[in-house]
């Protein structure tokens, strides 16, 4: 543990920026996971599934939480999966 006061803080900010970062990719995680199970079994909003997990890539991709590829790559298996 750090002995400077400076140094306490930024462990501090370090840690909840991390907790936010993490719950937020969770969020993603999850939204493309039920996107996916609602596109498997054809359910009648699937759309709206597919489009707030969309929404949560892009999110997590304009936070710099994963790569812009990667974004592109995940909404790109979503859309193929839809059609």
């Amino acid at each position: 543990m750090p002995n400077i006061k400076s140094a306490i803080k930024r462990v501090n900010t370090n840690r909840t920026a991390e907790e936010r970062n993490i719950s937020q990719k969770n969020e993603m995680r999850t939204a493309v996971k039920r996107a996916h199970t609602a596109i498997e079994s054809n359910a009648d909003n699937k759309a709206d599934f597919v489009n707030f997990a969309l929404k949560k890539v892009d999110k997590a991709a304009q936070r710099n939480l994963i790569h812009s590829n990667k974004a592109d790559r995940i909404k790109s298996s979503l859309m193929t999966a839809a059609k």
